[in-house]
């Protein structure tokens, strides 16, 4: 039988959306799959929605995070949770091997997850990231001829490269003081005459961070960190993706990222590296 892979769908007032980014998960070739939903307290009718899909398939769990994070939104009304707790609290729920993500207001190719698998047991790696195009409702429930995508488009970085960008990424601060840096506040970071020593380059995690796959002992290490914590935030003061993928491409050395667009992200543009290529790989 194959191995159980979790998909850990974190949401905070996505109802118009997550009922689209579960069936992609729920019309995935991968079936031994448990789809764990955690509601950061969302307002709207995310619950219905979910539940509804609970009754429908049992792979699917709704869980309402147990606490609500009290510094959700910073001082200047930015939602800078970016779902790290809802994350944690999936992990902690989660049974399966392998464990990955999708956003709720996202979706996926029917064939994303297995796709993944097959490379990470290819290449033995511990975690490895596809890459995005740009969300289409025609796409759900279609599959990407991914073999041919990349003969033809082939694009890959190897795990030495990752801890270099990893490095590259980090400021010195981190280099010199280590988790004592969690100590300073990332208001005081983001200073104008000190951030540099905080913030390497701004670079984000290549391929798509929010839908690694990963192995289970990952977690035995590596978690999602809160904003102060983070190695790698973003300077707007999210990054928890950022953050994670780079940690573990750090810390386990084994990570890979290929350049397959296999995750559907709702963005205004396509992709620019996919803008003229991709309708090819579709398959009906």
């Amino acid at each position: 039988m194959k191995p159980l892979i979790s998909v850990i769908i974190p949401t905070y007032n996505c109802a118009p959306t997550i009922d689209i980014a579960i069936q992609s998960v729920l019309d995935q070739t991968w079936k031994n799959l448990e789809i764990i939903v955690v509601d950061d307290h969302s307002s709207d009718n995310t619950k219905v929605v979910v539940e509804t899909l609970v009754k429908k398939d049992d792979r699917v769990q709704y869980h309402l995070l147990p606490f609500n994070d009290p510094h959700r939104v910073n001082k200047k009304g930015r939602n800078i949770n970016a779902g790290y707790s809802a994350r944690n609290f999936g992990l902690k729920q989660s049974k399966g091997d392998y464990i990955t993500f999708q956003d709720a207001d996202d979706a996926s190719f029917a064939n994303r997850i297995e796709i993944q698998y097959e490379l990470l047991k290819k290449y033995n790696a511990t975690h490895l990231c596809l890459d995005w195009q740009m969300f289409d409702e025609k796409y759900i429930g279609k599959q990407f001829n991914a073999h041919k995508f990349m003969k033809d488009n082939p694009g890959m970085i190897e795990p030495k490269r990752l801890v270099v960008l990893a490095s590259q990424n980090k400021g010195i601060a981190y280099k010199i003081i280590g988790g004592a840096a969690s100590k300073i506040s990332f208001d005081i970071k983001c200073a104008r005459l000190i951030n540099k020593l905080f913030f390497g380059s701004l670079d984000g995690y290549p391929g798509t961070g929010n839908s690694p796959l990963f192995k289970r002992e990952v977690i035995d290490k590596v978690i999602f960190r809160k904003l102060d914590d983070r190695v790698w935030p973003s300077f707007t003061g999210r990054g928890a993706d950022r953050d994670f993928n780079f940690q573990v491409a750090e810390t386990f050395r084994n990570s890979y990222v290929f350049f397959i667009p296999m995750y559907l992200w709702r963005q205004n543009k396509q992709n620019e590296k996919y803008e003229e290529i991709v309708s090819g790989y579709i398959i009906d």
